[in-house]
C-alpha cells in the first residue's frame, strides 16, 4: 500500500529523533510541515530560508539516507519557505528551494614514488607523503543545471558521451568553443562532474589557462618543469579553460604539447574551451592546432527564446523564486549578447525584491533592462524569421522543414536562410540545423540564391523588401 506524505515524514522523524539530539530534533525538525510527495520528490515547508540553508549545511546527509530508506533510491527532497512581503496587502509569498547539489567525489590520493619530492603538486604547498589533487570543480555547474538547446546540443551530447566513456570515444579531446558568457566554463565543468560521479577513480582537473601559464613560470622560475610536466601526466581528465590564452605564449605551448601528447597516446581524456574555433586561434604551433582538429570541436552560441525561457525558468528554481511571468517572458524576448548578461539582469531584480521588498513588475524590470543594455531590441530569432517568411507566402513551418521540392516551399526555405544568416549570430551549420537539418553548403547555396534574384529580378526583391518590414529591419 503506498504511504501518503504525512505518513512517510512521520517515520523519517522517529529516525531524527532516535539519531540526534533532543535539542537539535526540537529546533529543526518539529516545526517541518510535510505539504505533498509526487512521485518520488517530498516538499516539505520550513519557517524561513535560514532554516533551509542550515538543513541543507548541517543534516542533509541523515534527511537524504532516510528519505531513500521510505520513499526509494530516486528520493528527492523540496522545500518551501513563506516569505513575507512588504506590500500593499501586507501578504505572503511561497517560495520553493530544490535540495542542494551533492558534493563532487573527491581524487583518490596519488601514490609518490619512493623521492616524495619527486613530483611537486603547483596547487598546493609540497610535503605530502600523497599527492591529494582537488579537482577545482564547482558543484553548482551540474548537467542538470545546464539547460540544452539547439545552441549547445551538439556540445551538451558529445559530453555526455564522453562522461559515459571518457578517454575511449572518438571524442577526445572534447573542443568546446563560442562567444563569452555563453556556458562553456559550466559546460566544461559539467562534464568533470559526471565524469567524477560515473568513474569515481578517475583523476579529473578542472585549470582555466591563466593559472596554467602562472604554473608554468613559477615552474620555470624553480627549475622544476619537468616536476610540472609528471604532474599533469598523471591526470585521467584534464580541463583547460580558455585555452586561446596559450597564444603567442611558445615555451607554455610546448610544455602543453607534451602533456597533450601523453596523455591522449594513454587514452586520458581532454577537455578544452576557447572564444574560437581551432582555426581561427591566433599564436599558436601549428602541431598543436592540428591536435585541437583531431576531436570534436562544438559550437555555444546564444541561445534561442524557448531556451533562454527555459533558463530563466530553471535558475528561479535554483534560487527559490518565482519570477511574474509577463517579466520572464520579457527578459527571454531581450537581445541579450550572451547567457551572462540575462543572468545579471535577472539577479538585478531579484535583489530589488530580496533587499528592499520592492515589487517586481514589468516597468521594474524595463527600467532595469534599459540600464544594463543600451540597445535593448527583441531578439529576430531563427524561429521568427521562419514564421513572418511562412506568413508572407502562407507556408507553415513545418513544409519548410520537409524535403519538398515545390518551387514555393523551396523559395520559402531559401529566404528563411538567407534572414536567418543576415539578422542573426548563428553559424551556418546552426542555421541549416534549425531550418530542416540541412548543411552549411545547403544554406550557403540558398544565400547566394536570394542575392542573386534579388540583383536580377525586381518582383522577387519586392517581396524580400516586404519581408524586410515584417521582420522590423
Amino acid at each position: 500500500m503506498n504511504k501518503d506524505h504525512a505518513s512517510i515524514w512521520e517515520e523519517c522523524l522517529a529516525v531524527f529523533k532516535d539519531n540526534l539530539p533532543a535539542i537539535s530534533y526540537q529546533t529543526w525538525f518539529e516545526p517541518i510541515i510535510p505539504i505533498r510527495l509526487n512521485e518520488n520528490v517530498l516538499t516539505i515547508q520550513v519557517p524561513s530560508p535560514y532554516y533551509y540553508e542550515y538543513l541543507e549545511e548541517q543534516y542533509i546527509d541523515i534527511i537524504s539516507k532516510t528519505l531513500r530508506r521510505f520513499i526509494g533510491a530516486g528520493a528527492k527532497l523540496e522545500y518551501i519557505v513563506v516569505m513575507e512581503r512588504k506590500t500593499v496587502e501586507n501578504t505572503s509569498k511561497t517560495v520553493k528551494y530544490p535540495t542542494q547539489n551533492k558534493p563532487i567525489p573527491e581524487n583518490k590520493a596519488v601514490n609518490l614514488p619512493p623521492d616524495p619530492n619527486s613530483i611537486k603538486n603547483p596547487f598546493v604547498i609540497p610535503g605530502l607523503k600523497k599527492l591529494q589533487i582537488n579537482s577545482q570543480l564547482n558543484s553548482t555547474h551540474s548537467m542538470a543545471n545546464f539547460i540544452e538547446g539547439t545552441c549547445n546540443k551538439l556540445a551538451r551530447q558529445a559530453g555526455i558521451s564522453v562522461a559515459e566513456k571518457p578517454g575511449e570515444t572518438p571524442f577526445n579531446p572534447l573542443f568546446i568553443y563560442g562567444e563569452s558568457g555563453l556556458g562553456k566554463t559550466h559546460l566544461a565543468q559539467a562534464i568533470g562532474i559526471e565524469i567524477k560521479e560515473r568513474h569515481s577513480d578517475k583523476i579529473v582537473l578542472y585549470v582555466d589557462a591563466s593559472k596554467f601559464l602562472y604554473q608554468y613560470t613559477e615552474a620555470t622560475r624553480k627549475n622544476e618543469v619537468n616536476d610540472f610536466i609528471h604532474f599533469y601526466q598523471m591526470i585521467d581528465v584534464l580541463i583547460i579553460d580558455d585555452v586561446q590564452e596559450f597564444g603567442g605564449k611558445e615555451k607554455t605551448q610546448n610544455t602543453f604539447f607534451h602533456i597533450f601528447n601523453h596523455l591522449q597516446q594513454n587514452k586520458k581524456q581532454l577537455i578544452l574551451t576557447s572564444d574560437k574555433a581551432p582555426s581561427e586561434l591566433k599564436g599558436m604551433e601549428k602541431r598543436l592546432l592540428s591536435r585541437f582538429k583531431w576531436g570534436l570541436s562544438a559550437e555555444l552560441i546564444v541561445p534561442d527564446y524557448e531556451t533562454r525561457v527555459s533558463i530563466l525558468r530553471n535558475r528561479n528554481y535554483l534560487d527559490g523564486v518565482e519570477l511574474p511571468e509577463d517579466v520572464l517572458l520579457y527578459l527571454a524576448e531581450r537581445n541579450f549578447a550572451s547567457i551572462r548578461e540575462l543572468e545579471g539582469t535577472r539577479i538585478s531584480l531579484l535583489g530589488h525584491w530580496t533587499l528592499i521588498r520592492e515589487e517586481i513588475t514589468l516597468d521594474l524590470a524595463q527600467q532595469t533592462v534599459n540600464r544594463i543594455i543600451k540597445n535593448s531590441k527583441k531578439e529576430i530569432s531563427i524561429d521568427f524569421i521562419q514564421k513572418t517568411v511562412g506568413d508572407y507566402f502562407n507556408i507553415e513551418t513545418e513544409d519548410m522543414h520537409s524535403s519538398s521540392r515545390k518551387r514555393e516551399i523551396v523559395q520559402a526555405r531559401q529566404i528563411a536562410m538567407y534572414f536567418s544568416k543576415n539578422l542573426t549570430k548563428n553559424s551556418l551549420q546552426s542555421i541549416g540545423t534549425q531550418i530542416g537539418g540541412r548543411d552549411h553548403a545547403t544554406v550557403l547555396h540558398a544565400c547566394k540564391t536570394v542575392t542573386n534574384l534579388s540583383e536580377t529580378n525586381k518582383k522577387y526583391k519586392s517581396q524580400i523588401d516586404e519581408i524586410k518590414k515584417r521582420l522590423g529591419v
